[in-house]
């Protein structure tokens, strides 16, 4: 069983990140700590206003030292380099975009509900976000990809895991392997 202090988990929005992170939470006692709650500024509609980088690296900073031991969810390519050295293990989740487009229809609808329907405030945003998280196995660095994750994870000093995001929880936690503590 391994122990580590801070793990980090990415993958494509709806891959599965912040689920294997309050998985990881419930099961093994870490602080889940969420990317998207130090980028995204408090807003409604949520996800509309970044944060500074600045501010969002002070936020995590705080949060990260206030924990015995944390899982750290979400994409922290660019904005968060600064943590990579305190990384003791990476996740990589991968799973297929049919698969995560129908999770994150879901998500924005349990966020938002109606509003992301045709004719809601929301629904041409909520398109738009759709298209942006499809293209992540064919886009470039200049988003949140595969080929920016992929260049991004040469930076990475830890052991790096790559699991199924279309796998049982229960299942995943095993391959991954942590301890209690």
């Amino acid at each position: 069983m391994f122990n580590p202090k801070i793990v980090h988990i990415l993958g494509a929005s709806g891959s599965g990140t912040t689920t294997l992170g309050n998985a990881i939470s419930e099961k093994y006692g870490f602080k889940h700590l969420d990317a998207d709650d130090y980028f995204w500024l408090p807003t409604d509609p949520k996800y509309t206003t970044k944060r500074e980088p600045s501010e969002r690296q002070r936020l995590l900073s705080e949060a990260i030292a206030k924990a015995e031991r944390c899982v750290i969810s979400g994409s922290l390519c660019g904005w968060g380099d600064i943590f990579i050295p305190k990384f003791e293990l990476v996740i990589l989740i991968e799973t297929p975009t049919e698969v995560r487009i129908e999770r994150l229809k879901q998500r924005e609808y349990n966020h938002f509900g109606n509003r992301i329907l045709p004719g809601g405030d929301m629904y041409k945003n909520h398109i738009e976000f759709l298209e942006w998280a499809a293209k992540y196995d064919t886009a470039g660095i200049e988003q949140r990809s595969r080929a920016l994750h992929t260049e991004w994870l040469k930076k990475i000093n830890c052991p790096v895991i790559t699991v199924d995001g279309t796998k049982p929880i229960n299942e995943i936690l095993k391959k991954v392997g942590l301890s209690n503590g």
